[in-house]
Order: structure tokens, then C-alpha cells, then sequence
């Protein structure tokens, strides 16, 4: 009798780690599940591509918000349009010729007109936004933290430099940059044997600009991958979550 009962429990001492066994399988598939789709339904491709497209906007909007008001160029260290450096020789010389009262102000009115541009640009950067394919969607979304900012970067940037152009030029005649700028190279190119310089304001300008407020969208696109306060609708808290 005594023997029946030991082999009565080991049976079920067996039967119980088994069962535990199995639980603890099926637990472990059902943790593997929920951390490949985050807890969440897997995404489609196009909630991914709808969601970057809205990142984007989002980050771009805010950004250029940012530059376009007074000093959002010219006070921000991170952005701020220095003497052109290929010529910065002119600056040398000039100021050494009691002028650099006129170069700090040519300096600010370069950045003023990166902030009158900036004013133009968000749509130029959403009509670019709009045309994202779904191809590299996922691949931007488990990407670096400027993935996104990057992708638009490359597929825009040439395109938008040809839309972007005549805004800065405009900006440079609103701000009388050339006003500023004519006194400093009409100096500098009076000074015997130097070799006269001119260079391109409207590219440089243009350049610059484009470079701070890239930037400043990959500022705003790492927040929302980092900061669940900065996903603002509900498909930014699913894509990004």
C-alpha cells in the first residue's frame, strides 16, 4: 500500500513539471510575440510611411517656427551664419581698416535673411514630405534617431535648393544684405595687389540656411523617437512607441 501511494505521488510530482514546463513555453512564445510587435498590433507600411510623413511635418513645422523668427538664425550658436569662410581674408583685412562695425552688421544681415526664408519654407519641405514612397519605410523607422531627417535630406536636398534659391534671394533684397556687404568688398578690393574677390551671397546664404534647418528637423525628429510627450496625435505614439 505504502508502495501504490510513493508511486501515486511521484506520478504527479512528473504530471505537475510538465504542466510547468508547458506553461512556462507558451509564456516564453507569448513574451517573444508581444516584444517583436511591442505589445502593439504589427504596423503596416503604410500607418510606417504615414507616420514618418507626419513626423516630418511635425518636425519641420516646428523648426522652421523656430528660424524664422528674429535671432532664430543670428542668436543660435548651433545654426548661426559666420563670414563666408572661403573669403574670410576680406574680413581680415577690412576690419584691420577700421570696418568691422560693418561686418558684424553684414554678418547679421546674412542670418536675417536666413530667418525671412525660413518664413517661405515649410512648405517647400512638406511638398517634399508628401512624395516619400513607402519603399524605405520600415527601414527608416528602425533606423538611426535622424533617419527620417536623413532620407528627406537625400532625396530633396537638390530639389530644394533650386526651390529654395529665389526665397533667399528675395530675403537678401528685403534685408539689404548688399547694402551692407558692397562697403566691405569695395574696401577690400581697393587695397593695391590683392586679388579682387565677389563671392556668391545667394549661394552661401542658401547653403547655410538649408544646413540649420536640416539640422533643426533632426533635433525635432529625435524628440519624437525620444519623448513620448513630443508624439502629438495617435499614430506618432503607435509608430514611435
Amino acid at each position: 500500500m505504502n508502495l501504490n501511494i510513493l508511486r501515486m505521488k511521484k506520478i504527479v510530482l512528473i504530471s505537475s513539471m510538465i504542466l510547468f514546463l508547458v506553461s512556462c513555453a507558451e509564456m516564453s512564445s507569448v513574451l517573444e510575440d508581444y516584444n517583436k510587435t511591442n505589445g502593439q498590433i504589427p504596423l503596416t507600411n503604410s500607418e510606417v510611411i504615414s507616420g514618418l510623413r507626419e513626423a516630418l511635418t511635425v518636425g519641420t513645422n516646428n523648426s522652421t517656427a523656430l528660424t524664422s523668427k528674429l535671432d532664430g538664425f543670428y542668436k543660435n550658436p548651433e545654426i548661426f551664419i559666420p563670414f563666408p569662410p572661403e573669403v574670410i581674408k576680406v574680413k581680415e583685412k577690412v576690419e584691420a581698416l577700421g570696418m568691422k562695425k560693418q561686418v558684424d552688421e553684414f554678418v547679421m544681415t546674412m542670418n536675417r535673411a536666413a530667418e525671412t526664408a525660413s518664413k517661405e519654407a515649410a512648405p517647400i519641405f512638406i511638398g517634399a514630405i508628401k512624395e516619400m514612397t513607402i519603399a524605405d519605410g520600415f527601414t527608416i523607422l528602425r533606423g538611426a534617431d535622424n533617419a527620417a531627417t536623413n532620407y528627406l535630406k537625400e532625396k530633396t536636398s537638390a530639389q530644394l535648393k533650386i526651390k529654395f534659391n529665389p526665397v533667399v534671394k528675395n530675403a537678401i533684397n528685403q534685408v539689404e544684405v548688399t547694402k551692407y556687404w558692397n562697403p566691405v568688398i569695395s574696401t577690400y578690393n581697393k587695397i593695391p595687389f590683392i586679388e579682387k574677390q565677389n563671392p556668391n551671397l545667394e549661394d552661401y546664404i542658401t547653403s547655410k540656411a538649408m544646413d540649420g534647418l536640416f539640422l533643426m528637423i533632426e533635433k525635432e525628429e529625435k524628440k519624437i523617437r525620444k519623448d513620448p510627450m513630443a508624439r502629438v496625435s495617435d499614430l506618432l505614439k503607435k509608430v514611435f512607441g
